[in-house]
């Protein structure tokens, strides 16, 4: 069977042997909540209240409340495998049920394995959700979802589905890939209807691909529910066509984030930096000065038009404007953060001020 099957049974005692310098547990699982507030983030932080909220069927037979008092610890390993920990008898719990959903009177399975979908969500707005999208997050089992889908699609989850947080920061990974993969695998092999919640479209940026491609040779039906990218969805808000006759032919989407991290970002090839192009960056905000520096090598003018925009399609967007030469500093000058990925696009052309342009967007995938 997957993950949660073969793991062995660890108990939160089991890392008492473990404990990490000057934690400050109150319980056995304190940490610092991230408060709600005017300017807080239409998406989910990793240790937000909102998230142990939702997921809180996790942890009823280990935590009281969360509380907010406690520093976060500095050992991130030890945070996600002990939460981990804590929540695989729980897990276990709702395979176990599921299992049985699945088996008549005289023990004979009624059905074969569930389906997975795999649904893009968007760049933020839940108005901008498709239909279909909508119909499988209202009939979902279980729901894996990224730090990238906003709150406010998470509030049209069924009250009979359970949501468990699979998102990924720098420095912190609720889960890595290979988990999420066996956790939709153990899920669908018991009959679940698995939805995999991902900010964006699941094939833009996503890696929507590689869940896709591990549970199909698992004998798993994989469907996909595309969502707005947000390459569209920013564009549209802003009134920038991506294309425009006479001005730019085509449109080039390129990631801004190397695999190793840092702040060198992938290699760009000589022709991305097309003046007849609009060029999208995703996730390009931590590499920006390295990437522009390589596009103005490689020949895009350097008064290029460019923008920046963070958490765009939400109430919270911020967009700053600049040439590209200059794009950087005004990032900076206007504190716009990378506290997202895939948020983050940069649309580019020479020609017009007015239509295309370099656009360094804040986190969104796909």
């Amino acid at each position: 069977m997957a993950l949660v099957s073969r793991i062995p049974s660890t108990s939160p005692a089991a890392f008492q042997s473990r404990k990490p310098k000057s934690f400050g547990f109150n319980q056995v699982f304190t940490i610092q909540c991230a408060s709600s507030s005017p300017k807080a983030s239409p998406f989910t932080e990793k240790h937000s209240i909102e998230r142990y909220e939702r997921d809180s069927w996790l942890y009823k037979n280990q935590l009281q409340q969360p509380s907010c008092s406690c520093p976060l610890p500095s050992d991130q390993e030890f945070v996600r495998d002990y939460d981990i920990a804590l929540q695989l008898p729980e897990l276990r719990k709702l395979l176990e049920v599921l299992r049985e959903k699945r088996e008549n009177s005289n023990g004979v399975e009624k059905r074969g394995p569930g389906n997975v979908f795999l649904v893009g969500t968007g760049p933020g707005d839940p108005e901008l959700l498709t239909l279909k999208a909508l119909r499988v997050i209202e009939s979902a089992d279980l729901l894996l979802y990224d730090r990238l889908v906003s709150n406010d699609v998470l509030n049209l989850v069924g009250p009979n589905a359970r949501l468990l947080y699979v998102g990924k920061t720098a420095g912190y990974h609720s889960r890595t890939q290979e988990e999420i993969h066996e956790l939709l695998l153990s899920f669908a092999e018991a009959g679940a209807n698995v939805v995999r919640l991902k900010g964006g479209d699941p094939l833009v940026f996503g890696r929507g691909g590689e869940e896709m491609d591990f549970l199909q040779q698992q004998g798993i039906e994989v469907k996909v529910i595309p969502g707005i990218t947000a390459a569209s969805g920013i564009a549209a808000e802003l009134g920038i066509p991506l294309t425009h006759r006479g001005v730019a032919t085509s449109v080039r989407f390129l990631t801004g984030h190397s695999r190793k991290g840092g702040t060198d970002p992938l290699f760009v090839a000589e022709n991305s930096a097309d003046p007849d192009s609009t060029l999208v960056v995703y996730m390009g905000l931590s590499t920006l000065p390295s990437l522009a520096s390589k596009l103005m090598f490689h020949g895009l003018p350097e008064d290029t038009p460019a923008a920046a925009i963070e958490r765009g399609t939400t109430p919270q967007q911020r967009i700053v404007f600049a040439a590209l030469k200059d794009l950087g500093y005004e990032i900076a000058s206007n504190q716009l953060v990378a506290t997202r990925q895939k948020r983050q696009v940069l649309f580019s052309t020479a020609k017009s001020a007015e239509t295309s342009f370099v656009a360094a967007c804040g986190p969104s995938p796909g």
